[in-house]
């Protein structure tokens, strides 16, 4: 006889809503990790992530201005922000700030939750938790994609340059990189990284 696949219980906790998304985006990029990112049945805990600030900020997709890519960045703070890379990989941001105020935060990587595929890096988090377009603009409430605070602290967290934004000049050597020691992170914690 076959049992039947046993579905993980989800984890309990608080689900942030807008309020903890309007505020300074370096500030929430900071308090997400740790965090639980769902997704439906999946989830995995918030490791790497990267604070973008534009309009002003090179390196932010809203540097360009409003464009219909660009407008869920304008808001309403708390929802999805999803786009794709090199034509095949998607990434997950979470737009901050007030309306109006296009910024947002990458989610870089994830330590996977049961059943959970790798999510060292933007494209395998998307991969890993089915995020594509069709979640460009949702609001992030369960049960669909949502931010849970379940009271885990991490000892310490981190900060270092943004990766891949080279062409942005001074913007590049920003450190808005947020992350914790993980086996997990997109990219090795680098030896002088600050700590917070």
């Amino acid at each position: 006889m076959t049992r039947p696949a046993r579905v993980p219980r989800l984890p309990e906790g608080l689900v942030l809503g807008p309020d903890f998304f309007a505020r300074d985006t370096l500030q929430v990029a900071r308090d997400l990790i740790g965090k639980l990112l769902v997704r439906g049945d999946r989830w995995g805990r918030l490791v790497e992530v990267e604070a973008y600030r534009g309009p002003d900020d090179l390196a932010a997709h809203s540097s360009r201005g409003l464009t219909p890519r660009t407008r869920v960045m304008y808001g309403p703070p708390g929802h999805a922000y999803v786009y794709l890379v090199y034509g095949m990989h998607h990434c997950l941001n979470f737009v901050c700030r007030p309306e109006g105020m296009p910024e947002a935060i990458l989610v870089r990587a994830l330590e996977p939750g049961p059943g959970v595929g790798r999510c060292s890096g933007p494209g395998l988090v998307c991969r890993a938790l089915d995020v594509d377009r069709s979640l460009n603009g949702a609001p992030l409430v369960a049960p669909e994609l949502y931010v849970l605070d379940d009271g885990y602290r991490p000892a310490a967290v981190h900060q270092a340059p943004r990766i891949g934004v080279d062409y942005s000049g001074d913007w590049k050597d920003r450190p808005w990189r947020f992350l914790m020691e993980s086996p997990h992170l997109s990219k090795r914690l680098p030896k002088t990284a600050p700590r917070r």
